[in-house]
């Protein structure tokens, strides 16, 4: 058995497993989390608990802490600058006449990266 957490980095998103690193959260709190992609910001969906060892999906990353006041502010202003991408990007795919349609931009936490997610043939 291994004691986890359960992590959704979008409202009505998946939920993924982390390890607590002893840190007790219950639904609804923020915490910033190891990802492939670095750190991210997401929230609790499932407390502490323990699950079979065979229901992990492994490495098991960690919570790194309880999201802080300047984490949520941080997440907040990549928020307002992914809305901006979002517009520069549409005026771009227009002006290139692409055949695409844009459907959302998702900076990283920590501003690394900004993802652009699209649909096209």
């Amino acid at each position: 058995m291994a004691e986890v957490i359960g992590v959704k980095f979008k409202s009505d998103g998946r939920v993924y497993s982390f390890a607590p690193n002893n840190i007790e959260a219950r639904p609804g709190v923020k915490v910033i989390v190891e990802t492939a992609r670095g750190p991210e910001c997401g929230e609790v969906a499932t407390g502490n608990r323990e699950v079979p060892d065979e229901q992990i999906v492994k490495p098991l990353k960690k919570v790194l802490r309880i999201a802080t006041e300047e984490d949520l502010k941080r997440v907040e202003e990549n928020a307002k600058k992914a809305k901006h991408a979002l517009s520069v990007c549409e005026k771009k795919i227009a002006s290139h006449k692409l055949d695409m349609k844009l459907v959302d931009v998702e900076y990283a936490f920590d501003g690394s990266k900004i993802l652009f997610y699209f649909i096209s043939e």
